[in-house]
């Protein structure tokens, strides 16, 4: 009796690891995705971007209308919906690799 409740709080342990490490894990692919778009923009795109979004403080209403346009010219640069499915496939794959464990 003692050896299998042993087994058992050893496979939880290990269980817990291995969770503990996926979070961090998917961070790091996550922000290696985000990171390769931001690459894509020149730096002064990105600095321009950073400048638009921080004087509106992330609320689009506060520009002008060119700004706006120009907001949406870099953000169509960052092609966020190609990074959303990227960071669904990796979801995917994770989540499929655990079910196999």
């Amino acid at each position: 009796m003692a050896r299998a409740a042993k087994k058992r709080k050893k496979k939880g342990a290990e269980g817990k690891g291995a969770r503990r490490l996926a979070i961090p894990w998917a961070l790091l692919q996550g922000t290696i995705v985000v990171g390769a778009r931001w690459q894509r923009l020149s730096a002064s795109e990105r600095e321009r971007l950073t400048a638009l979004l921080r004087d509106s403080r992330g609320r689009i209403d506060r520009l002008s209308s060119r700004e706006r346009k120009e907001l949406r010219k870099l953000v169509d640069k960052l092609d966020l919906k190609g990074m959303a499915k990227e960071l669904v496939a990796l979801r995917t794959v994770r989540n499929s690799v655990l079910r196999r464990r």
